[in-house]
């Protein structure tokens, strides 16, 4: 697979350009930790300025093999990054909230967003569903102070955390099952029959995942004997080798299954059966997961316009205000109901559920995919992902602080009280 397929030319100015952002990144990563400004928004900001509407340096298409391939990519080690994390452990001691979350709160956050949309525009249902599917996942990257700060409380920071760790996966395939409908009402697409979309991409993605997890758990020596002579950054890669062999696998022997599908159940099945591993590439895998978005955020800002991100006017905006603060909130509350949360918590979580890598990621392949409101859908996606980048960063750090001083407070209170501080 060309896993970077572009013009020459666009192609060497991409890598120039995205190179000096890295160099620059690192420089004021400092600053940028301090500032409301995260390096998130800065590499999204500096595609749209060397984009289209800017400077006209990155001259990237939306339909070119450069942009598919990327995305791809991207979502291969995405998703399986995603996966690894999602250890028995973490499910068994506190799995309620996450998966109140994951099963209620995410598909009824993409039903509102859809409602909403279908009555704010001339959408049909099946667009304004795959506009859902495309804004129902969140993204800790966006508000890293909330699930890093040790003061807030663990609730709060493991619940954040699982659910934007599991949510790409589990929207996949809702983003995946609208965009072949959307593709096969065109001209030139198949009928989309959506008993064969989940026997042949889910199913067969879903055990041509599980297969080459517990290949890959056996073939990988567990003895101390055997293992030693093997580096752990080695172990690394195998990991992710795993990771690729599971979409080449799916994609390209017959039936012909869903790559990221498999991606995402071999991860969870791999970090199940070797958890040395699962910690091994967690270890050793910042760096490249960070290139990889970081190369993302460009590439979706460079084909950001202005034209493009206003063209349903005042809908658009009313579409980001209902996905924020309406389908969110809503959506978590209803949740998170009899699980005697506090409110203050809650809310909290209503929030912080930022727009971000898996929106733009999923918003490329469907740019890519070709069909006649491809294009619509994602600049309404990206407007939205936009104004959360600006939004959540601006709230991250000062959100967390005053929850974890909130928290604090009421520990103290309790103690002087003799009543036993709250669980953490």
């Amino acid at each position: 697979m060309t896993v970077l397929a572009a013009t020459a030319g666009a192609f060497d100015t991409a890598a120039l350009v995205f190179g000096l952002l890295l160099m620059g990144g690192a420089l004021v990563s400092g600053l940028a930790r301090r500032s409301f400004l995260s390096l998130t928004a800065a590499f999204v900001i500096a595609g749209f300025a060397l984009g289209h509407d800017g400077l006209d340096v990155l001259h990237l298409g939306a339909s070119s093999p450069f942009v598919r391939d990327l995305a791809t990519v991207a979502l291969v080690v995405i998703l399986f990054r995603d996966g690894l994390e999602v250890e028995a452990e973490m499910l068994q001691t506190a799995w309620r909230l996450p998966l109140r979350k994951l099963v209620l709160a995410m598909p009824l956050t993409g039903v509102i967003v859809a409602v909403a949309a279908r009555a704010l525009t001339d959408m049909s249902w099946t667009e304004c569903f795959l506009l859902g599917a495309l804004l129902s996942p969140t993204d800790p990257v966006l508000s890293s102070s909330v699930v890093t700060n040790p003061r807030v409380p663990r609730l709060v920071r493991h619940s954040l955390n699982l659910e934007s760790g599991m949510n790409d996966g589990l929207a996949l395939p809702a983003v995946l099952a609208f965009t072949a409908a959307l593709v096969g009402a065109g001209p030139d697409g198949e009928e989309f029959v959506w008993w064969h979309f989940v026997l042949q991409d889910v199913i067969v993605g879903l055990v041509t995942g599980v297969v080459v997890a517990f290949v890959a758990a056996r073939l990988m020596p567990r003895g101390h004997t055997l293992a030693e002579g093997i580096p752990a950054h080695q172990k690394s890669l195998y990991a992710l080798g795993t990771a690729f062999a599971a979409y080449g696998l799916a994609v390209a022997v017959p039936p012909e299954g869903n790559g990221l599908i498999a991606v995402f159940v071999c991860a969870i099945a791999l970090g199940i059966l070797r958890p040395d591993l699962r910690e091994t590439f967690e270890h050793r895998a910042d760096d490249m997961v960070e290139v990889v978005k970081l190369g993302v955020f460009v590439v979706f800002g460079s084909l950001l316009t202005f034209d493009g991100l206003f063209a349903d006017g005042w809908a658009a905006v009313a579409i980001v205000v209902v996905t924020l603060l309406v389908a969110r909130p809503v959506a978590i509350f209803t949740a998170l109901v009899g699980t005697r949360t506090p409110a203050a918590l809650t809310a909290f979580m209503a929030w912080f559920g930022p727009k971000g890598v898996a929106t733009m990621t999923f918003s490329l392949l469907v740019l890519s995919s070709g069909f006649s409101s491809a294009g619509r859908i994602f600049d309404l996606a990206a407007l939205c992902v936009v104004v959360s980048v600006l939004a959540h960063g601006l709230t991250d750090t000062p959100g967390s602080e005053w929850l974890a001083r909130r928290e604090e407070r009421r520990s103290e209170d309790a103690t002087r009280g003799g009543q036993p501080a709250p669980a953490r």
